[in-house]
């Protein structure tokens, strides 16, 4: 059997159990029929089928356990259930680009530069080692390079980039570095002390995106924003200290803690009229303030 047989029948194994639990004799007639339809052998013994499962967990980090009780298999998704959905979307991506080559006319690939993700396993392994890195980076405001000597604590994700949390040698201080904007990763030898009192969920709690204020406190903010607006919002939460607190055919307002900084300060700007603030003050004057030097520039 081709290797390509083989990652085939893996992928069907995982959609089939992606909608509910199956018995083997269930799976095998689902492989049997996708043979007939993709004109391939996905058809195994129960044996291959157990060796399918540890490949399944090898390759996709993926666990597929069974119930004696119901005698069926299913995808055990609790331990890190924010982990494992993304690895079953990474999963869907993955198959996607596979019939790119055959869909190029039906898949439209958005124009961006790489992600830096192929450093990602490189910085797994020197935060889980405490290995302090060396890289080059350029700042989105900055045409030189610099070299920076730092110690990774952690990694975040954010609007589709991909955040490396250091803390940079040149002055201790605790930085957030984007992938994208970082080449010629050298991971050293050289070990370092994990501070015991850091915690990257503590650390993002009150934060809107990627900066993190020192020094400053957290802020109630009331928002209300138009019904229709009000439906991405409630779908898709600002932040995660976001509480509903009216919810009518005229408004959605809600209340969220958290830093005012910058990046928070230009999502609001971007929902425009289908936004108002309502606390606090401060922020009501200085989305005022930006509004009328807006109107300025016409």
């Amino acid at each position: 059997m081709s290797k390509r047989e083989s990652i085939a029948r893996y992928n069907l194994v995982i959609k089939k159990l992606r909608k509910h639990p199956a018995s083997f004799a269930e799976i095998s007639d689902y492989l049997s029929l996708e043979s007939e339809l993709q004109e391939y052998n996905f058809n195994v013994s129960k044996r291959t089928f157990q060796r399918d499962l540890e490949d399944i967990r090898s390759l996709y980090n993926i666990d597929i356990q069974f119930d004696f009780s119901r005698k069926v298999y299913f995808l055990d998704l609790d331990e890190q259930p924010d982990v494992n959905e993304r690895i079953l979307e990474a999963f869907d991506t993955f198959n996607a680009l596979n019939l790119s080559d055959r869909l190029s006319n039906n898949i439209h690939f958005e124009k961006r530069r790489p992600q830096g993700t192929e450093n990602l396993y490189g910085l797994l392994h020197a935060i889980k080692n405490h290995l302090q890195i060396k890289f080059t980076y350029q700042k989105f405001w900055e045409d030189e390079l610099t070299k920076r000597n730092v110690e990774p604590y952690a990694l975040k994700e954010f609007r589709n980039r991909w955040y490396v949390l250091a803390n940079d040698l040149k002055d201790n201080q605790v930085k957030s570095f984007a992938l994208d904007r970082l080449t010629d990763l050298d991971i050293t030898k050289r070990k370092f002390q994990f501070p015991i009192d850091f915690n990257i969920n503590d650390h993002y709690k009150y934060c809107f995106g990627i900066i993190s204020p020192n020094g400053h406190k957290p802020q109630e903010v009331i928002l209300s924003f138009d019904p229709f607006q009000g439906k991405y919002i409630k779908s898709l939460p600002l932040h995660e200290s976001q509480q509903i607190l009216i919810d009518n055919e005229d408004e959605l307002r809600v209340k969220l803690t958290l830093f005012v900084t910058h990046d928070f300060f230009m999502e609001l700007l971007s929902y425009g009229e289908n936004l108002k603030v309502i606390e606090p003050e401060s922020l009501i004057k200085d989305i005022k303030n930006s509004l009328q030097e807006t109107l300025k520039q016409y």
